[in-house]
């Protein structure tokens, strides 16, 4: 379990917001390419590969996860010297104030997001939450200055450190979807030393974020009989609404959803139970805002599915995950692997 800690922290520290994702992908490639050698990136930047040839008569199966991550875009430098931003996917407002920030430049450069002191907000300031086109970066330079080292259109994240906390957890940035891409990784160790009754590809997506544009693209190129999409949801926190939330240390989530084929989440299901693996469910009852909805109408339609990590405090700086569920989720993965092609064919 310490190997998917190291990978998730590796990962997490890569910078890959939506449309920039370079650095995070690079990363992951050279992780996959232990696995295979069949690797390539498609004019979008997904990751396409290929770990077991399709088998006249089996299915071919495709493991999902996004690769991308929320954050901000530069989009002006006023008369003082400040950069003006854009979200790049869901940024919560409500955290950007008086926030240390890196802007991925020329050169990485610290910042800082500018925050009126108490003392001179009025009642009514001190109620509102800022839009993003309102927050205002300080570098600490002059416009002229910082036109030199910023160009519009770089990419801006809060900057976060990777902390172990008790009871296996950690918390760290881009959890989301780093788990996934990780669990998946995991699984491919775990099928590595084992001859799958089917064909199997990996996609690590890029712009779900903005869109599930990715997995469109990249689902439509390899053109899977099944697609797998892994990705993290809602964990319980006490100011939570209950049924909507999954519980760390609980196991994988398993999908249920009218976007989602239902003798998917079944199969998941029975093999659970079989393997002894910890799971629970997550009943959703229209679409599930990740990349199975996309996957689920490429081409003809593709038989889909849906695994989620439990995640605390999505979309901040300190997302938090517990190491089990993610293990749990690379094994129930390995487990439907090696049955597809029994049951699926």
């Amino acid at each position: 379990m310490e190997s998917i800690k190291q990978d998730l922290f590796r990962l997490s520290k890569c910078i890959g917001v939506a449309g920039d994702e370079s650095s995070a992908s690079e990363a992951a490639k050279e992780m996959l390419s232990k696995y295979t050698s069949n690797i390539k990136t498609d004019n979008m930047g997904n990751i396409i590969a290929e770990i077991f040839p399709r088998r006249e008569g089996k299915p071919y199966v495709l493991l999902d996860a996004h690769i991308d991550e929320i954050g901000m875009i530069v989009t002006f430098i006023d008369a003082k010297g400040f950069l003006h931003v854009s979200n790049c996917g869901g940024v919560d407002r409500r955290l950007l104030l008086a926030q240390r920030v890196i802007v991925h430049s020329k050169e990485k450069l610290f910042g800082v997001i500018a925050s009126k002191p108490p003392h001179l907000e009025s009642a009514e300031d001190a109620k509102k939450v800022p839009e993003v086109v309102d927050v205002l970066i300080d570098i600490g330079l002059s416009q002229d200055e910082a036109k030199q080292k910023v160009s519009l259109g770089d990419r801006v994240t809060i900057q976060s450190e990777s902390h172990e906390l008790l009871n296996n957890r950690v918390a760290t940035k881009a959890i989301d979807d780093k788990a996934g891409i990780v669990s998946i990784l995991k699984a491919l160790e775990i099928l590595s030393e084992k001859k799958p009754d089917c064909g199997l590809g990996v996609l690590f997506s890029v712009q779900e974020e903005t869109g599930e544009r990715g997995a469109r693209v990249g689902g439509f190129t390899v053109d899977p009989d099944i697609a797998i999409a892994v990705d993290v949801s809602f964990a319980y926190t006490s100011d939570a609404v209950e049924h909507k939330c999954g519980k760390m240390g609980e196991g994988v989530m398993v999908g249920i959803a009218p976007t989602l084929t239902r003798q998917i989440s079944k199969d998941f299901e029975q093999l659970a139970k079989q393997a002894g693996i910890k799971y629970q469910l997550e009943v959703m009852g229209g679409e599930t805002s990740t990349n199975a909805d996309a996957l689920g109408v490429t081409k003809t339609g593709v038989k889909t599915g849906l695994l989620s990590i439990p995640l605390r405090y999505m979309h901040t700086p300190i997302e938090v995950v517990q190491m089990e569920d993610i293990e749990n989720t690379a094994k129930l993965l390995a487990e439907f692997v090696l049955k597809a092609g029994e049951v699926h064919a």
